[in-house]
């Protein structure tokens, strides 16, 4: 559901950018997003475009969804830690390659979904160099 919060996070989505709020005076990165900066307890975060680019740090593979429109089963939601900033993580789907593939560590680079009524949604593809691993 999109919020005063969260409309700038689905606006960059819309423009194919992932974006995250970022606190103005700690630099701190936030996410998901928050009123204030938990580590400072700043007032003033933007959202700034992170690089799309992460490491799978855990997965779960779902055989049977309770949402309608993500999808046919069975498929990955992954923790992705992005290199940013140490603990940044972004829960989202692995696609576009086989289960099988996935393991703790690929390297994952970011691509956009339609999904029907939720619109575009960010999700990861593993990136090219993990088959010469």
């Amino acid at each position: 559901m999109v919020t005063a919060l969260t409309r700038p996070y689905w606006d960059a989505i819309a423009q194919g950018v992932l974006a995250l709020q970022r606190c103005s005076a700690c630099r701190h990165w936030v996410h998901f997003p928050e009123p204030r900066c938990p580590s400072c307890g700043g007032h003033i975060l933007h959202f700034e475009p992170v690089n799309g680019i992460g490491v799978v740090e855990s997965f779960s593979v779902i055989h049977r969804s309770f949402v309608e429109g993500f999808g046919a089963e069975p498929y990955v939601i992954a923790w992705i830690a992005l290199p940013e900033q140490a603990g940044l993580r972004l829960m989202t789907n692995i696609v576009s390659c086989s289960i099988e593939e996935i393991t703790i560590g690929s390297a994952v680079t970011l691509c956009f979904e339609q999904r029907g009524e939720f619109g575009d949604i960010p999700q990861f593809t593993l990136a090219p160099n993990n088959s010469e691993d």
